[in-house]
Formats: structure tokens, sequence, C-alpha cells
């Protein structure tokens, strides 16, 4: 990894530090945020600021959208048969978990947040407390896996997908959902890209960088998808706006009842409701464009386990 560029902190609460180096791999193109020796982003990290739970009225308003990105996700297990067991990892508030279940899957989750784990008791989702590293699983007893936009949270993700190999039965189904690095999105918003969360997230993966962890750790890739309903049109108008306020993610985290009053905040939130709706149809458009072109704000990665999970 080479020495590539700073990346500064989204989340004001993030006090002490706000830039972090960036190294980067000159065959791939994936980066990781470095942090100093020892440190570790604390989990409080995961349970307040821009990812607190939404506000009860805006939770019902959202319930629509929600459920036309969950049909969206269940593409990406089609073809499974009725009865496959499918582990979720990072299953946040166990939507996702009901709707594989009601799919006639033998769906359930793990969630590191208390928080994500606690809203998912509460709708009866089977979701536990626990990490990929945590987990103990009997060898190849699932039929897919699930991580969506996960990885890029781990310190060491090809640990990770090498272990989710060992409980796959052979040929069993993969999933993984990340930003990624070299979409139009992040070559236009560079440092005030929507996606790019320092330091939560660790490694910033390009579409060609999953393919490689894919490979190395005993993985056939079957398709690369670029074109999503979650996170990348959000994501392209986010990263414009950003272009053009003071703070980043503002609309964001007004939703999350994030935003300070600080010095421009006004301003902020009058440059936001003025160019927000202008927006809406040019960051859909220019997201169209580049899942088209394969350079969407984040990929879905479909592999199937060889003979052999983490052989390298």
């Amino acid at each position: 990894m080479l020495a590539w560029r700073s990346a500064t902190a989204s989340d004001p609460q993030l006090a002490g530090r706000r830039e972090y180096a960036l190294t980067r791999c000159a065959a791939c193109g994936t980066a990781r945020t470095e942090l100093p020796a020892g440190a570790v982003p604390p989990s409080s990290l995961y349970e307040a600021g821009t990812y607190a739970a939404a506000r009860p009225a805006l939770d019902r308003i959202l319930e629509p959208m929600r459920a036309v990105v969950e049909r969206d996700k269940l593409r990406f297990v089609r073809g499974l048969p009725s009865g496959a067991r499918v582990l979720e990892v990072g299953a946040g508030d166990g939507r996702f978990v009901s709707r594989l279940r009601a799919a006639r899957l033998e769906a359930r989750g793990i969630e590191p947040s208390e928080g994500g784990v606690r809203m998912a008791r509460a709708r009866a989702a089977a979701v536990e407390r626990g990490t990929v590293e945590e987990l103990r699983l009997e060898p190849e007893s699932l039929d897919a896996v699930i991580a969506w936009h996960v990885l890029e949270h781990l310190d060491d993700p090809a640990a990770a997908v090498g272990r989710i190999g060992t409980w796959l039965r052979p040929g069993g189904r993969v999933v993984l959902a990340c930003p990624n690095l070299a979409s139009l999105q992040a070559r236009i918003g560079g440092d005030r890209w929507f996606h790019q969360d320092v330091p939560r997230h660790r490694t910033h993966f390009t579409a060609a960088g999953l393919r490689l962890l894919l490979e190395r750790s005993g993985f056939r890739l079957e398709r690369m998808a670029h074109l999503l309903v979650e996170q990348n049109p959000l994501g392209m108008w986010q990263t414009l706006l950003n272009r053009l306020t003071r703070e980043r993610d503002v609309a964001f985290r007004a939703l999350k009842r994030d935003l300070g009053r600080g010095p421009g905040v006004g301003r902020d939130l009058a440059v936001t409701a003025v160019a927000g709706p202008l927006l809406v149809p040019v960051a859909v458009a220019l997201e169209l464009a580049a899942g088209l072109a394969g350079r969407g704000g984040s990929v879905v990665a479909v592999a199937s386990r060889g003979s052999a999970p983490g052989a390298q």
C-alpha cells in the first residue's frame, strides 16, 4: 500500500482527530484508512450521530422507500430454494432478515450494534448481537451469506471473507455490497464523497479490489452489479450537495438530528433547501449513467464458494 492522500471525518462529534491518512494499492486501487497505533473507532460511533435511528415520524414516511430497497436487494438471493439457510452479517434493525423469511428462506442475522439488535427484537426479527469474528458456526452449514455494507468497516476484511467461506456449503453463495472508490461520485466528491466516512470505513474498495479479494479467498465471482436503488442515488445527491455546502452531509445529518448550530449552518441549510430538489434529477441521471458504465457509487458482488475456501 502506497501513501495516497488525507481524508477528513465528516461527523463533527469526532473530536480530537478529523484527518486520517489514506494508503492505496497500486494494483487494484483499493485504499485503506490508516489509524494511529492501537486506535480503534469507538463503538459509540455506530450508535449516534449519522448512525442514530431516524425519528419515528420520519420512519413512517420512509417505509415505502425501504420496501422498494428491500425488494431490490432480494434479486441477489433469487434462485435459492425454499428453506435455504441464509445469514445476514450486519443485519441492522432486522428488516431485511424479516423480508428474507417472508420469501420462505430460513434467515437470521448478526449485528454488533446494541441499538440495532434492540430494534430487531422489537419487530421479532431473528437477529443476535455479534460480529463475524466472534460467531461460531458449523462448517458448510449455510447456503448463503449476505454482508451489505459491512466489509468496509472491518479491520481485516480478507479474514472475514475467508471465515464466511468456511460456513458455506460447496457452491454456496456470498453477497457482498460496499462503496466503490472507483465510482463517478467518488471522483466528483474527492474528500467530500458521501461514502468516504472515515474513520468508520477502514477499507475503501474498488470493484477490482473486491473481485481480487473474492478470488484470493477461494470464491468464483458470478456477477458484479453497479445499478442499485439503495445508497447509489442518495450518495450521488448528497455528494453533489457537499460540493456546495461548508459542512458535509447536511441534509442527511439534519434527518438524523445530528446537525449542530455552529457558524454557517443556516447558510448550509438554505443552500440545501434550494439546491437539493434541483439536484435530484441530476443525481439520478448521473448515477444511472455511472452504473451503466460500471462506475456505480456502490457495488454488489455475488460469488459462489469453490471447493477450497480460503485458498490463495
